[in-house]
């Protein structure tokens, strides 16, 4: 007899050798005990959960010779020919390839016939999402009102595609994932029967790359045994799945606590080079601080582990860390992964999140993370609301109309204005030169390009406007642009990035809405006396080159005619066919 796959051979063929699902066991044996069978059920659920094993254990049930029992007995002639599917009256479809409505009426015209040697006519109609709108359209009927014998069975891995009028006239049974615990205590009953050793870490490595799938555990299981010689092995677990080790990760956890960034950046290198992927890592860490978590808050909680043993080293590890700091941690991977999901840039998304969780500061337990501005405009609000009643207590309830209006407007929030650097621009400002800024606005371009579109369309409306060796400062137009910019730190690092490949410095970039660089602008012009006129034999000083002052319209022609943009087109078309029009 030719080989056939674990998955295969070590099928349950009774509900006691069922994986987990118990809701589901527990109903089916009290209805099948009861004669209370209805003559419809949909089982949906994830891929290997066990949906079709279950129907055919239940058609078994239903027309075992020993009927009514909880149990097949798997003796009879009767469940013997269901297992081998060679028996009449339980008829599979396959829906994924037999789809069209002929198929379908096929099968209804035949319902009507009583069974031939059993008590029950059982259809179970698999992947039964798969059927056409007339398909399900001739199937409602015989649903609704089907002969006394006949039962069907409807198993999908999307119910949602299912008409509403299909699933109403069904007895519906969510199948959930298995726990790694159900996967595991099943792989060490196949290893026992086929006589081979195992390592306990390594069954659960195969449970967490299965994610909950019966299937897709025996089938690594499968490929397993075969790389293996005559004992599964952690290592050889890892090679065949493409998972990391544990100690991988636990060294990884040191260098961070240590805040190593060197060390980390250069372990996760490898392991993409290696070929491992960064979103897959990133899943890998989030299970790995999580077990940390179960360690540091209950050392008894060892059965929930899923990617580390509970070894003195991994015991010792999590002392190490305070839980709100594996919060965090486990936070920030969390809201990482779901951004690299919608990147091609998965291993920055990964590097940033895990130089955020170097640097990561937790909070006090107990207490919550509060933004300083935030905490500074609070305190500022009630200092003032505090003064109002002083003044009302003290009979300013007579003031004037205007009184009362100002200082309404004085208590009134601010809402969640963008707060710009301003101090630091004008730290760039006092050193800034046109040709760092001409630098900057040449590799404008380039950097837009290397972007995503939605990001590139942040930075649509906004403009490089001053800029020193060091650091470059950018005017938005609007304010949440700004705000979106600056708060998105793997888009500003892949930006400075790109604009460092092509001009050679590694610029730190600075954001700050149109009004409040307005307003900066002014007061830096009049702080350092730069709107006063300066004597033609006097070197122009770099920031007055650079504010665009009226008596500096020549230097800002000269600058508009240096844009690569413009440059560029004139390169194509000729400087007769390019009009540079002022917005």
């Amino acid at each position: 007899m030719t080989y056939q796959a674990f998955y295969r051979v070590y099928r349950p063929q009774s509900f006691r050798e069922m994986s987990g699902q118990t809701h589901v066991k527990r109903t089916l044996q009290n209805a099948l005990l009861a004669s209370k069978t209805t003559h419809a059920y949909l089982f949906s659920g994830p891929r290997g959960t066990g949906k079709t094993s279950t129907a055919k254990i239940f058609a078994k049930a239903l027309n075992c010779e020993n009927a009514p029992a909880s149990e097949p007995c798997n003796e009879c002639p009767t469940c013997l020919s269901i297992t081998e599917g060679s028996h009449t009256d339980v008829i599979e479809f396959d829906a994924a390839s037999n789809s069209r409505v002929e198929e379908m009426r096929d099968i209804i015209e035949k319902v009507r016939f009583a069974p031939a040697n059993a008590r029950f006519k059982v259809y179970i109609i698999d992947e039964v999402h798969m059927l056409s709108t007339s398909a399900f359209n001739a199937l409602l009927k015989t649903l609704e009102e089907p002969p006394e014998h006949a039962v069907f069975i409807l198993a999908t891995t999307e119910p949602h595609k299912l008409p509403a009028t299909i699933i109403s006239r069904c007895q519906r049974f969510d199948f959930k994932r298995l726990s790694s615990i159900d996967i595991v205590e099943r792989m060490k009953v196949v290893l026992e029967d086929i006589g081979m050793g195992y390592d306990e870490q390594a069954l659960k490595a195969i449970a967490q790359a299965a994610a909950g799938g019966m299937r897709d555990a025996l089938s690594l299981l499968d490929q397993v045994v075969s790389f293996s010689n005559e004992h599964v092995q952690l290592d050889d677990v890892l090679l065949v799945t493409g998972s990391v080790s544990q100690d991988a990760f636990y060294d990884i956890a040191i260098s961070l606590q240590q805040k190593d960034v060197a060390q980390v950046l250069g372990s996760v290198e490898n392991l993409i080079a290696d070929g491992k992927e960064p979103l897959r890592l990133a899943e890998d860490f989030i299970t790995f601080f999580r077990d940390l978590l179960l360690l540091k808050t209950d050392g008894t909680l060892e059965e929930l582990l899923e990617f580390i043993s509970p070894d003195e080293k991994f015991l010792s590890l999590a002392e190490q860390f305070e839980a709100n700091t594996l919060y965090g941690f486990i936070d920030i991977l969390a809201k990482t992964q779901q951004e690299m999901r919608f990147s091609h840039h998965t291993k920055i998304y990964l590097e940033t999140a895990l130089l955020k969780m170097a640097q990561y500061k937790a909070s006090p337990q107990g207490a919550a993370a509060v933004d300083p501005a935030i905490e500074g405009k609070v305190a500022s609000l009630e200092s003032r609301l505090g003064q109002l009643s002083q003044q009302l207590e003290s009979g300013g309830g007579g003031a004037p109309v205007q009184q009362k209006e100002q200082a309404r407007q004085r208590v009134r929030p601010q809402g969640n204005q963008y707060n710009a650097p301003t101090g630091r621009i004008q730290e760039v400002l006092k050193t800034a030169t046109k040709p760092d800024l001409q630098k900057v606005k040449s590799a404008w371009a380039g950097g837009l390009a290397s972007l995503q579109k939605s990001h590139a369309a942040l930075l649509a409306d906004a403009e490089p406007v001053a800029a020193n060796a060091s650091a470059f400062v950018i005017k938005f137009k609007y304010d949440i642009h700004c705000q979106m910019v600056a708060d998105n730190n793997a888009l500003v690092s892949l930006f400075t990035q790109q604009i460092a490949s092509e001009v050679g410095i590694q610029y730190e970039l600075l954001c700050i809405p149109e009004p409040a660089w307005i307003r900066l602008r002014e007061n830096f012009i009049n702080e350092n006396g730069l709107n006063q006129k300066k004597s033609p034999s006097n070197d122009m000083n770099a920031v007055e080159d650079l504010i665009e002052e009226p008596h500096f319209l020549e230097d800002v022609q000269v600058m508009e005619a240096q844009d690569p943009l413009i440059t560029e087109a004139e390169k194509r078309f000729g400087k007769d066919f390019v009009e540079v029009i002022e917005e």
